[in-house]
Formats: structure tokens, sequence, C-alpha cells
């Protein structure tokens, strides 16, 4: 049995309150690792963490070190304690400073970075493109290169209006860094970890395989990622369209079973989010609850629907087989119903009916002048609309970020008025070979969608003929043919996103 490869070890550098522990946070995709304040030298410790393949294996040792503040004065000790005459290398005057007693004490938060970047393989140094190029951060670059390890530069929050990534670069390169990141930890690029790695591989030749494996795997827990995301959103809607709550026809009980159907379906979409935020390991303070909208149900019995029809005209062919519909017939090809109804209360009441215990009960209701109860199509175009939005304001979204998902970007999804007439666009070939979310520029959300596909309006439409279907109903009874959708649904949110 062969040991598993050394991890590369990797020091997280720069300036105080520059995004250091932003970074690992974002990596790591834990908000809660260390802590992010907007005020300097909130990092004052070493601190550690790991990056791992979905299989455990750890590829990278991240290693969070507090901020450099005074670089320009331990230059000058340097000078002090180990003159330029004396020709020591980089990694020796380091180690004089470390061995020097100022190393625990005018210097210690300085010597704690320096002698972590010493242990390990490469730094990275991270810099907030807001902030002017200073002669300090030249200092600090100069004081980490004489550790004698490789520096990838990381220009963090590079999306905001301020940045200046061009002047930062120009600098860079005048101190022979011209190997740079950009990792906006805030919002991040949809490949910006991979850009990272890149770059790594660059500097790191020895280690490109394992930074080239690290870098399929996390796209490969991307799509795993969107995959679980759009079955949980595909397992909302049928839950939703398969809802149905018996209703008579009295105004008291309508307006009772509509406030149910409404505290239902918000409380399922709550939960699809709750889901959604745990999948991507975001808290639910990311995005609080934004109550959706329901001003769409619809009443009646549409018990009779073309894929109602089909299954029961199969039950009740059965049944007539046995001679336990005798009286009864339905015409499923032309939809007309046709059936004495005492025949079919017999058969209802007394179980001897095969289709009883799905449909009796309904076509009693029916029969006794009841109505049902259903969400529309507008509100479950809406419901999930706004989970895709969600979903993809979640692919854009750093774990640094500390403003919590604006409800209004979800707002804006709300579904225009279905045209039927409007043939739905056909992807292009660089659609079919795009990956879901990178249609805009990177860490922004594309434009919202403005209706679910075509595919997921028929299964919607199924799904409303199976009220068993609906786990949040008065009597859930998932089966294959559910699984079965709720897969081919989840595929075709999928290509949408």
């Amino acid at each position: 049995m062969t040991d598993a490869p050394k991890p590369i070890d990797l020091a997280v550098v720069g300036h105080t309150n520059t995004g250091k522990t932003s970074l690992l946070r974002t990596l790591l995709r834990d908000e809660s690792f260390g802590e992010v304040a907007d005020r300097p030298g909130t990092t004052r410790h070493v601190e550690s963490a790991q990056l791992l393949t979905e299989t455990g294996q750890a590829i990278l040792v991240l290693r969070d070190t507090p901020g450099l503040e005074d670089a320009m004065g331990v230059l000058d000790y340097l000078d002090q304690l180990s003159p330029p005459q004396e020709r020591h290398d980089g990694p020796d005057r380091i180690r004089k400073l470390l061995d020097s007693p100022e190393a625990a004490g005018r210097f210690e938060q300085e010597c704690r970075v320096l002698a972590t970047v010493l242990e390990t393989d490469a730094a990275l140094y991270v810099i907030d493109t807001r902030d002017p190029v200073l002669p300090k951060h030249r200092d600090e670059l100069m004081l980490l290169a004489a550790c004698g390890r490789p520096i990838l530069p990381v220009l963090n929050f590079t999306r905001t209006a301020h940045a200046d990534t061009t002047a930062w670069r120009d600098a860079l390169a005048r101190l022979g860094l011209h190997a740079t990141v950009d990792f906006d930890t805030v919002a991040p690029a949809l490949d910006g970890e991979g850009q990272l790695l890149e770059r790594l591989a660059l500097m790191l030749d020895q280690h490109a395989a394992a930074l080239q494996t690290l870098r399929v795997d996390l796209g490969q827990q991307r799509l795993r990622r969107l995959q679980d995301a759009t079955r949980l959103i595909a397992e909302l809607l049928v839950d939703a369209a398969a809802l149905r709550l018996p209703c008579s026809q009295d105004p008291t009980d309508m307006a009772s079973i509509t406030l149910g159907l409404r505290k239902r379906t918000r409380d399922r979409e709550q939960d699809c989010v709750h889901a959604l935020l745990k999948r991507y390991r975001f808290s639910k303070a990311t995005f609080p609850h934004h109550p959706l909208p329901l001003e769409g149900e619809r009443w009646g019995m549409d018990l009779f629907n073309p894929q109602t029809l089909r299954t029961f005209g199969i039950q009740v062919g059965k049944g007539m087989a046995t001679g336990a519909m005798a009286g009864a017939t339905i015409d499923v090809l032309t939809g007309g119903l046709s059936l004495g109804a005492a025949a079919l209360l017999g058969a209802a009441i007394g179980g001897a009916w095969q289709g009883a215990s799905q449909w009796g009960k309904r076509l009693v209701g029916r029969l006794a002048g009841n109505t049902e109860m259903t969400v529309d199509d507008p509100v479950l175009h809406l419901l999930g609309l706004r989970q895709l939005a969600l979903v993809r304001a979640l692919e854009c979204r750093g774990h640094a970020a500390m403003r919590p998902i604006d409800g209004d970007l979800l707002a804006q999804v709300a579904p225009p008025e279905p045209d039927p007439a409007e043939p739905a666009a056909a992807p292009s070939p660089e659609d079919e070979d795009a990956v879901p979310g990178t249609g805009q520029e990177p860490g922004t959300p594309p434009e919202p969608l403005r209706r679910l596909p075509p595919d997921v309006q028929r299964m919607l439409d199924e799904a409303r003929g199976h009220p068993e279907w609906s786990m949040i109903g008065e009597e859930p009874a998932p089966d294959a043919r559910r699984e079965a959708l709720v897969g081919a649904m989840a595929q075709a949110l999928f290509a949408a996103l």
C-alpha cells in the first residue's frame, strides 16, 4: 500500500484587510472559516485548512496568515542584521531575522508570516485592487521574495467599480511578477478556482498533475451541485403541481382552503430554498425569507384532463374486465363521460372498483357538488423561475460575501403571459457546448429566465393528474413514474440554466 502524496502547501499572505481569509472561505466553500470584518488585523494567528477532492484526498493545504503591517521596518532591520556586503541569500537572511529578539517583539506578526512562507511550497499574495499601489506593497513583496518561494499575486475585489487591475499588474511586472490571477472572493468567476490552479501549475510544475486532478474534480463537483439543485427544484414543482385540496362551494370553506394551499406551497418553497443553500454550503442568512406572492389558484375538478383520463381509463378497463363497473363506461378517446351514478357510488364505497382507492373519493366528491383547489400555472412557473434564479445567484457567489442575496433579484423572474404561438428558440451549437450558467460575464448572474421550458410544462400537466405524487398533499404515495418524471424534469431544468 503506497502512501498518499503529500499535499501542496500554500501560504496565503498580504497586507492587512486585503481579503486573505475571504479567499480561503471561498476556496473552501466555508463561510464560517476564520473571521471576516471590514477592519484591519482581523487574523492574528496562522490558521490552516485542506482543500479536498470529492473522495477526500487532500491536494492543497492553505495557511491563513496575519496581515503584513511594517515590511519597511523589517527590511531596515534585516540590513542591520545581515548587511548586503555579507552576501547571504534571501532565505538565510530571513532565518537570521527569525532567530533575532525582534522576532518575538516588534516584528512578531511579520515573522509569523515569513516563517510560514519558508515552510510552504508557494505563497498566494492577496491584493485589494481597490487600494492604490504604495511603497509598502513593494516592500512586502521584496520581503516575501527573500523567502525563496514562488509568489502568485491574487487580485481581489476586481469586480468593484474602484478596482484598478491595470495599475497593479504594471507594478507587479516591475517587480518581476508577471503571472497573476483575478479572483474576486465575493463574486468569483465560474472558473475562478480553475484559473488559480492553472497559474499555480505553471509555477509548480512538479505538482502540475495533482493540481490538474484537483481542477477536474472541482469541475465535477460543480456539475453535481447543479444536478442536485435542479432535482430539488423538480421535486418542488411536482409537489406543487400535484397538490389538490378538496373544497366545498361554501365561500368560508373556499377562503380557508385557499389560505391552506398558499401556506403549504410557501412552506414547500422555503424548504427547497434551505435545501439549495445547504447544498451550496451557505447559511440561511444568505437568502432571507421572501414570501412567494401567491395569487393564483385553480378552482374546479379537472379530474378528466387527458393525463388523468389515460390513467383512469386503464384502471376502469381492468375493472370492467372483472365486471366491477357494470353500468359505467368512459369514452377515453373523446374525453366524454357516461356513467350510472348508482353503479359508480356502489363500486367506490364498496371498494370493488379497482380505481376506487385513487379516484373514488374524488368522484364521490364531484357527484356531491364539491370541487378541488390547485396551484395555477403562472404560480408554478414563478416557483421554478425563482429557484433557478437563486441557483444562478449561488453559482456566482463567493463564501466571503457578507450581504444577503437581494430578494429583488428574484422578483425579476415573474413570467409573462405564455404565448402558445411563439416557437421555442432552437439552441445554437455554441449553446449546446456551453457550461450552464456561463452565458454572461463570469461572476455576474445571467439574465433571468422568463419561462420554464415547454418540456417542463408538459411534465407539470402530467403531475396535475396524480395528486398522490404531492408530498405536501392529503395522501402522498410516490411511485416509480413520479421518480422518472422528477429525473426528466431535472434534466430539462439543468439544460435551461
